[in-house]
């Protein structure tokens, strides 16, 4: 080269240095140009890949989707749920309320009808009872009610227990009802004759003669409903009985009302399980009020039987179980339902999910 440079003449010498520049600059635009397609080459395929990953990945978030809302059709459709209702505690008025959603909302209704409506089932009723609420799955999702006390499935070895709900009443306030009941029935059959129709005694009377069906004794209900099938439960007067029917309403009970306060019961219900309540607030508050029922020639009791009544120890038992569940039920209602312009509403979900690992 240097000797190209000493034979060649200066301009020459200059244009050939010209054309080499012009020919490194082309080239090396070239290259430039290919490393360019090159990089948008490898971008396009990541973003291709990117695609792919998200679809793959929608995917199989739709077909988990899918499977779990699948499984969670099923867990609903596996649903029971046991109402061992109370006498004269509005459960007929509670009841008809399922009634009239099973339709609507696709689930079976079942009464429990005992002879003589005795509470307490024979061990081999306990067996046949159990198999058929885990077993007979023709019939679920199901409601099951009846005058039955509280039966622990946990002894009988099932997988999935049911869910007791129940509602319960001031203790003498339930009693009176139930006096008048079974003289004069109610507007829900009042065709129907009753046990002791025709007595026209008053309750107060029969506070103040000392009458049987209003004696302090026929107080002690909602303790052994709640209690269960142990023979300790139905020794009125029972300390253990009180006992064992509160572990029983914390720890068995979803949800247990009070009949002055049914509406609020209906209503956290309707929240907790709409597969089976959907819709039962607006009926409740704004139905054919078919579910509505009042017993007949019902008479307040005065203060003097009242007060007679609460001199007892069994009263005090069953008063005690009763401010038991509603300080209970209050507690519960408190953390699910305001009020606002006189109107219950119920509170939004107020937990949420974060720092979910890992990220994929």
């Amino acid at each position: 080269m240097g000797l190209l440079r000493v034979m060649m003449p200066p301009k020459l010498q200059l244009l050939a240095l010209l054309a080499f520049a012009v020919a490194m600059f082309f080239l090396e635009n070239q290259i430039q140009k290919l490393e360019e397609s090159r990089g948008k080459l490898e971008r396009a395929i990541a973003r291709h890949e990117v695609r792919e990953i998200e679809q793959r990945h929608t995917q199989v978030g739709l077909r988990e989707r899918e499977l779990s809302l699948s499984l969670m059709s099923e867990q609903d459709d596996d649903v029971v749920i046991i109402y061992n209702r109370v006498p004269k505690t509005a459960s007929t008025s509670f009841t008809n309320i399922a009634y009239d959603l099973c339709g609507r909302n696709h689930y079976h209704v079942l009464h429990i009808n005992t002879t003589k409506n005795n509470p307490v089932m024979s061990i081999q009723d306990q067996v046949r009872f159990v198999k058929n609420v885990t077993e007979w799955s023709e019939m679920k999702p199901a409601f099951y009610h009846g005058h039955v006390s509280f039966l622990d499935f946990t002894k009988f070895g099932v997988k999935r227990k049911p869910i007791y709900i129940n509602v319960i009443r001031d203790p003498i306030e339930r009693l009176v009802s139930y006096y008048y009941f079974l003289r004069f029935g109610d507007d829900y059959r009042p065709g129907l004759r009753r046990r002791k129709q025709g007595d026209k005694k008053t309750f107060d009377e029969c506070v103040s003669a000392g009458g049987s069906d209003c004696a302090p004794e026929k107080l002690w209900l909602q303790i052994p409903f709640f209690c269960g099938h142990y023979s300790e439960c139905w020794n009125v007067g029972s300390q253990w009985a009180l006992e064992q029917a509160k572990y029983n309403l914390v720890n068995e009970y979803l949800l247990v009302g009070v009949t002055e306060e049914l509406e609020d019961f209906v209503m956290m219900l309707e929240a907790a399980l709409p597969r089976f309540f959907r819709g039962a607030t607006e009926l409740y508050k704004t139905g054919k009020k078919s579910h509505l029922r009042k017993t007949t020639e019902k008479k307040p009791a005065t203060k003097e039987s009242i007060a007679k009544l609460q001199q007892s120890a069994i009263w005090k038992m069953e008063n005690e179980f009763y401010e038991f569940a509603l300080e209970q039920f209050q507690f519960v209602r408190a953390h699910a339902v305001r009020e606002k312009d006189g109107e219950l509403y119920l509170l939004a979900q107020n937990f949420f999910y974060e720092k979910i690992y890992p990220k994929n």
